[in-house]
């Protein structure tokens, strides 16, 4: 930040010093950023992880540290060769870090099981969702308009075409959401920190960076006198396998699955009896949210009170539902679009309802048990980052995406491949009962005919 006032500095537990401009602080001092310290950055994860206790709020801080490593490593770079790039500004590193601690702020509870895998909400990084936190009459708004940065902030964290949005350039987005950007490096180290997992990636990454002169774009050069640079090449990748893992293990661990799910559940039956909507979650915290779901099923049916009241408990008590069927990607490729399709895609909250009724009752017909149980189907592509991130090939004009060399890196395609094993649809009971899990993988035979279900009842 040459030429700028270093206001206060922070004491990170992941990266140490991390130094904020007095523009920055006015901004996490809004009670907007301040909601994100009750947010955690990885949900539920804490039930299956204890220490798994690091916030949004932490995570937007550390951002802002690696998107300015990036910036200085690029700016280094072109002072070496400044034929190869273009430096950034620094009115343009206001931007962008100013855009790096906001970019979480629209993020609502356990948001990730409520938009990427029941598909009740649009994505939190959605343009409506920004617009209303940026607007004049906003804390955050109101700050952005008088520092200058309303417009541009809006329009790094934006995709082209949004209205409202000004074209700027592509390197201002990448460097921060990019495959390998400020945002993965920040919450790989962070997540990995607070989990206990020993899974590190060289910060040396942060050095590879550079801009394409021609077309803005931001790219790692993996030539050397037109010889591959493999030592770089292999560090994206480990930093690609780092993320695999940590999705496999932690992501999508089937406790933090099972956990979201009931809160998902939850605030689908609201939604549905329309006592709750989006705008009711804006200003929760991961605490709060259940009071206010708590307070909404006071206004519901009877019944679906009942229900939500249970969910919620069940969540704090971690009394979670138990996995009847697991129908994995790599056993049901053949009908996995289908099954996306009905109870994902909208109208899926109703098709599993449905489906759910079908199970529960048919359960209570043949073995006299009152169950209740939850589908769950998250969408096909899940959080799935390619390698999107552009590179400078030895013997190739331009840059191009990594992806348009697997055929030069295979395992690209074994961990894209990887990724899309993850994917699980799940049937999940609140009873652990023996008798009442084989029953209900009965039933889910004939209700999903075609879809083979790989889980082993324990006992059985």
């Amino acid at each position: 930040m040459a030429g700028r006032k270093r206001y206060s500095v922070m004491r990170d537990p992941v990266h140490g010093d991390i130094y904020l401009t007095h523009e920055e602080l006015r901004i996490l001092d809004t009670p907007e950023m301040q909601r994100m310290r009750g947010i955690k950055q990885l949900g539920p994860a804490y039930l299956v992880f204890p220490g798994a206790l690091h916030t949004r709020f932490d995570h937007s801080i550390g951002t802002v540290y690696v998107a300015q490593k990036i910036i200085d490593a690029i700016n280094l770079s072109f002072e070496i060769d400044p034929a190869r790039g273009i430096a950034i500004s620094d009115e343009e590193a206001r931007v962008i870090r100013m855009a790096g601690l906001l970019h979480d702020v629209t993020h609502i509870p356990f948001g990730h099981n409520i938009e990427d895998q029941d598909a009740l909400f649009e994505r939190h990084d959605s343009a409506y969702r920004y617009e209303r936190l940026f607007d004049r009459g906003t804390a955050i708004g109101d700050i952005l308009e008088d520092l200058g940065l309303r417009e541009d902030v809006f329009s790094v964290l934006t995709k082209p075409g949004t209205p409202g949005r000004r074209d700027v350039p592509p390197y201002w987005g990448q460097l921060l959401s990019g495959t390998i950007a400020a945002d993965i490096l920040d919450y790989l180290a962070r997540d990995a920190y607070f989990t206990g997992l020993r899974l590190q990636v060289d910060e040396r990454v942060h050095s590879y960076f550079k801009i394409d002169r021609a077309t803005g774009n931001l790219y790692i050069d993996l030539a050397k006198h037109d010889l591959l640079r493999e030592d770089i090449l292999s560090e994206i990748v480990r930093m690609l396998e780092a993320r695999y893992v940590f999705s496999e293990r932690v992501y999508y661990h089937h406790a933090k699955v099972a956990a979201g799910a009931l809160v998902a559940r939850a605030i689908d039956l609201l939604v549905r009896e329309e006592v709750l909507g989006e705008n009711d979650l804006y200003d929760t915290t991961d605490a709060s949210v259940l009071d206010v779901l708590l307070r909404a099923a006071d206004k519901a049916k009877p019944e679906t009170k009942e229900v939500v009241r249970d969910l919620v408990q069940r969540f704090t008590n971690r009394r979670l539902y138990k996995r009847a069927c697991v129908f994995p990607a790599y056993e049901n490729e053949g009908v996995q679009a289908e099954l996306v399709n009905k109870y994902f895609a909208a109208g899926g909250g109703e098709a599993r309802a449905l489906v759910e009724g079908r199970i529960e009752e048919t359960v209570k017909f043949a073995l006299g048990r009152d169950v209740r149980v939850i589908v769950y189907c998250p969408a096909k592509e899940m959080q799935l980052k390619e390698a999107r991130i552009h590179v400078r090939w030895p013997g190739v004009a331009g840059v191009h995406p990594l992806s348009d060399y697997a055929d030069k890196v295979p395992r690209l395609g074994d961990l894209e491949r990887s990724y899309r094993n993850l994917w699980k649809f799940y049937v999940l009971c609140n009873s652990g009962d023996r008798d009442v899990l084989l029953k209900v993988q009965e039933i889910a035979a004939v209700e999903f005919p075609g879809v083979r279900n790989v889980y082993s009842i324990a006992g059985s």
